[in-house]
């Protein structure tokens, strides 16, 4: 039971590690639309980012498993490209986490750069660097506060997935019993020793990661 429960550990943390990366290369050109753009749609995909902050797991994890599906539109491409099908996959269990933890990562990113303003590209401008420099050069590294706290946002809100990654994955181990599920299993199971000490980590782990946030928030450095 114990290599069951650390096999979940890892393949929790593979999870997070890899849907955190992928979020940031995503979410930073989105969050930075969202910041600059004065488009009639940006309301809508403001909209469109935050709904997972609303919507249950189980209706997201619904409508992915559809739209995935051997019925569904990415379901069908699959299979006419001869590769297999996303759900009850790790890939599947990846794509339906990106889906879920985008606003904890966009969000943090996109308010870091409008926090900066027009001033520094307008500066950058006038020493002739191309909007790319700014970008990553000026901007990036001014907003460096909002990807930490969008990162670690991301990878612990991964970390405590359940309905989506049951919906999309299933409960198959190795490749989609992550330590949320593990969690149900023991329970299930009336395991409560070993749904404790996973509880208990998961607990520690949640507290851990608020007080890194809150130490790093540079208004609560301020105060102090």
């Amino acid at each position: 039971m114990l290599q069951d429960d650390l096999q979940a550990v890892w393949l929790t943390l593979k999870l997070a590690s890899v849907v955190t990366l992928l979020l940031l290369l995503i979410g930073t050109p989105l969050a930075w639309w969202l910041a600059r753009t004065r488009s009639r749609a940006r309301e809508l995909v403001a909209a469109l980012v935050a709904m997972p902050l609303v919507l249950p797991p189980t209706v997201i994890g619904f409508y992915l498993l559809l739209l995935m599906g051997p019925h569904g539109p990415v379901g069908q491409a699959m299979q006419a490209l001869g590769l297999p099908l996303l759900p009850f996959t790790f890939p599947g269990v990846v794509i339906a986490s990106v889906c879920y933890s985008l606003p904890f990562v966009v969000q943090p990113i996109q308010n870091a750069f409008e926090a900066i303003g027009e001033r520094p590209a307008e500066v950058a401008a006038t020493l002739r660097a191309s909007p790319w420099d700014t970008f990553w050069h000026v901007m990036v590294p001014l907003a460096r506060p909002g990807f930490l706290t969008g990162a670690i946002l991301g990878f612990a809100h991964t970390i405590g997935e359940f309905g989506v990654v049951l919906m999309i994955g299933g409960n198959i181990p190795g490749v989609s019993r992550v330590v949320s599920v593990q969690i149900y299993d023991h329970v299930e199971a009336m395991e409560y020793a070993q749904a404790h000490w996973l509880a208990g980590g998961m607990v520690a782990f949640s507290l851990t990661v608020l007080l890194v946030l809150y130490t790093l928030n540079p208004s609560t450095r301020e105060r102090r």
